[in-house]
């Protein structure tokens, strides 16, 4: 395949998909990595698509590649998550049987579940504290402790999910994306908010608009697995494939 050929594939690809990946893009074009590599630092160069680590993204896409602790996010875009947390709080009822995740703005909702009569099921260490402190019954589930988000993650933390069926679940995301959905750089965190979406009725992500076109490594839900609740939602074209609740509209 003529190396013109090559680059106007991938990036048909790149417009199709959002993201792919080197070792993709090899079994698709029959070619080396090497050769792989060259298209895409070409093209990156034309300013045709975002080179990144093992792939390439498309221009309207930014990939998130590391993620911040806990303390940081808290201090990122907080009128904003206090307002999407309040309202993902009043969504709650006394005779709900809730996972809330170990995120940001998840851990801002609590402050507006004082006293609540529900049941609480969280991966969040400071979370679970939080809960109780405020006086709600709260069930921490078992498993390998993330440092940086203070999140129970892991194989045994998701089997322990399965267990459970709940009524609603609140859940954090790095990235919204129309094609790849939510994302997460985290593999065993991804498995932990897939899991908690599939045993739930209904299932909300908190994002504030600073989440939407961007992409990370692993997708753990298409759009439509889970309502969005968000400040401002600045592309339409996720409202297509779910509800989206803009709190600040």
């Amino acid at each position: 395949m003529l190396t013109h050929d090559r680059q106007s594939k991938i990036l048909s690809i790149l417009d199709k998909q959002g993201s792919v990946t080197v070792s993709r893009l090899t079994e698709i074009l029959s070619t080396s990595e090497s050769t792989i590599r060259r298209d895409l630092s070409s093209l990156a160069s034309e300013g045709k698509l975002n080179k990144v680590h093992g792939g390439a993204t498309a221009l309207n896409q930014e990939f998130v590649r590391l993620e911040d602790n806990i303390e940081e996010k808290l201090t990122k875009h907080t009128n904003e998550k206090n307002e999407i947390a309040q309202y993902a709080a009043g969504q709650i009822k006394d005779d709900d049987f809730v996972f809330i995740d170990a995120g940001s703005t998840t851990r801002l909702m609590i402050k507006y579940l004082s006293n609540s009569k529900a049941t609480f099921v969280t991966n969040g260490i400071d979370h679970a504290k939080q809960l109780a402190q405020n006086g709600c019954k709260t069930i921490v589930i078992g498993g390998q402790l993330k440092q940086s988000t203070e999140a129970i993650i892991g194989l045994m933390a998701a089997t322990n999910l399965q267990k459970f069926s709940f009524t609603k679940a609140f859940i954090g995301t790095n990235g919204i994306s129309e094609k790849q959905g939510y994302t997460t750089p985290d593999t065993e965190e991804a498995m932990l908010k897939a899991v908690a979406i599939e045993r739930s009725f209904v299932s909300y992500v908190l994002a504030d608009n600073s989440k939407f076109d961007k992409v990370s490594a692993v997708t753990f839900g298409s759009l439509d697995t889970a309502c969005i609740i968000t400040d401002k939602c600045p592309n339409e074209k996720v409202a297509k494939h779910t509800v989206v609740k803009e709190v600040l509209k």
